[in-house]
């Protein structure tokens, strides 16, 4: 009675899972499927059927019937709006439908739980090299526009105050050296991932002779998960976690930079915006407002701070899903939660690209702003040390002393007097009894010293914006782009040869009388 019943059971189940009627031919037009978790269930039933068979875990005489049953399977799941079961035991009984219960001879030492674990790792391997190429063609671009703002000079700001001058370019690479942090973190995060957890079971593997390095070649990764237990159980979960660090740090340098613009928005007079590609609907980089005529919103902005933020709140999620559950829970290991995570930064990366190519910088406006402040004023102090040898303090006292001054009486650096200059140092110096007594610079001295574009070539740092400087790391900038744009291609270029090995040989069981 329990045997006709778990039959009837059985039955029941298939049913359930009929499959739809083949196309006779494929259309030549039809996209490649989605590498989603029906893809690699898919492969990973190939795998096993020609491992397994060649390895005498499988009858050789059952394999070709059980290879056609699972490419009708793969077959139906690719026709236009065709069901893609996501999880074993609603793929499993399509294969039984297709080539009966022998199929499930396949299922030697596997699991749902190495299974699943395995195209958890596969999909956030293909969104991890995603978010790469996007993050590469995104800094690329920043670089770019480095290149071209060599030599503009722009203020820079701390404690949201213009502090001193900088190029643009230089500002700019400091930004790109962020991303490229975030590169090296994806390529750290990926040799993790990129390794197979097929062939443990759940918790410590099987008394089944499984090939489990094979396994991994034919499905692309680099290696294998060591351990059995940590294979589903550990770095399922803490994986997602790294990776929305990743995710984070992305999300968190693009809204700095982001900021940074808009602040320049709030000016009557900005020295950079977005070019205005906009209109009433706010498809462009800008749209105008719908009651004030002067006003011309920067969508575009607003829309990459947005998708930033909603990249920022996923990669929380598997912080908060992994919390203060023992091992083997599945709440941080959703495919598809972890998937929109780093789709969310891939798309805040594609935005960022979009703004740095809609970017106008006025690079006179910007000029005449740090001319209408005093973000040179802390050379005075550097040059009357280095080159008259006065403590940096007391010239910091005497510059600050001219700032006042000249904020009191609302003059600019390039019209301050130079007799007044003299007597605010001549009151310092008594006061702190200092030598020389007289101001040393000249009065030409003096006014180059707080010319910001003299201040940003004659910078001697390393690492600084001087022209040297800005063009040793231009090139530096774009051969770490060349590795990475290398390294991406490679990676893509292993799974794609381990998927073909698969199909050639699985075919051969297939096409098999």
């Amino acid at each position: 009675m329990v045997k006709m019943l778990m039959r009837a059971g059985l039955a029941a189940l298939v049913a359930s899972c009929a499959l739809p009627a083949l196309a006779q031919q494929p259309s030549p037009e039809r996209k490649s499927p989605p590498r989603d978790e029906f893809f690699w269930l898919g492969e990973l039933n190939k795998a096993s059927t020609v491992i397994n068979s060649e390895q005498g875990l499988l009858d050789k005489a059952l394999a070709p019937k059980i290879a056609k049953g699972i490419a009708r399977v793969i077959e139906a799941g690719n026709q236009p709006g065709a069901r893609r079961p996501s999880t074993v035991i609603t793929f499993e009984p399509l294969m039984i439908k297709e080539a009966g219960v022998e199929v499930t001879l396949i299922h030697a030492g596997r699991s749902s739980q190495d299974m699943h674990a395995t195209y958890r790792a596969a999909i956030m391997r293909d969104r991890l090299l995603a978010l790469a190429d996007q993050l590469a063609r995104t800094t690329r671009t920043m670089v770019e526009l480095a290149a071209a703002h060599r030599d503009t000079v722009v203020p820079n700001y701390t404690n949201g105050v213009a502090a001193q001058p900088n190029s643009y370019g230089h500002y700019l690479l400091g930004l790109a050296a962020g991303f490229d942090r975030d590169a090296q973190r994806i390529r750290e995060t990926y040799a993790r991932v990129d390794l197979s957890p097929m062939g443990t079971t759940v918790l410590n593997g099987t008394s089944w002779p499984l090939d489990r390095a094979r396994m991994a070649d034919y499905l692309g990764f680099a290696g294998l998960v060591d351990n059995a237990y940590d294979a589903s159980q550990i770095a399922a979960a803490d994986l997602p976690v790294e990776t929305g660090a990743i995710v984070t740090s992305i999300a968190l340098h693009t809204g700095g930079f982001i900021q940074d613009v808009m602040t320049q928005y709030a000016q009557p007079r900005p020295w950079i915006l977005l070019r205005d590609e906009g209109g009433m609907t706010g498809g462009g980089t800008t749209y105008v407002s719908s009651a004030m005529p002067q006003k011309r919103n920067p969508g575009l902005l607003n829309g990459t701070r947005e998708e930033a933020s909603e990249a920022l709140a996923l990669a929380t999620g598997p912080v908060f899903k992994a919390h203060n559950i023992p091992p083997g829970m599945p709440d941080a290991k959703s495919a598809k939660a972890n998937s929109a995570m780093i789709d969310a930064g891939t798309r805040t990366l594609q935005r960022l690209d979009r703004i740095l190519k809609a970017l106008a910088i006025d690079p006179q406006r910007a000029l005449d702003e740090l001319n209408s402040d005093w973000t040179a004023s802390q050379e005075l102090a550097d040059v009357l040390m280095r080159k008259y040898h006065l403590p940096f303090r007391a010239g910091h006292h005497f510059a600050s002393e001219v700032v006042d001054y000249a904020k009191a009486n609302g003059i600019r650096p390039t019209d301050f007097p130079y007799p007044q200059a003299q007597a605010i140092y001549r009151k310092a110096a008594a006061e702190a009894q200092l030598s020389p007594a007289e101001l040393p610079m000249s009065e030409a001295e003096f006014r180059a010293t707080l010319d910001p574009v003299a201040i940003v070539r004659n910078r001697a740092t390393s690492g600084g914006p001087q022209p040297a400087e800005m063009d040793r790391m231009l090139a530096q900038a774009r051969q770490r782009l060349d590795r990475q744009d290398g390294w991406i291609k490679e990676k893509r270029q292993r799974i794609a040869d381990g998927l073909a090995r698969l199909d050639g040989d699985f075919a051969k069981l297939v096409n098999a009388p």
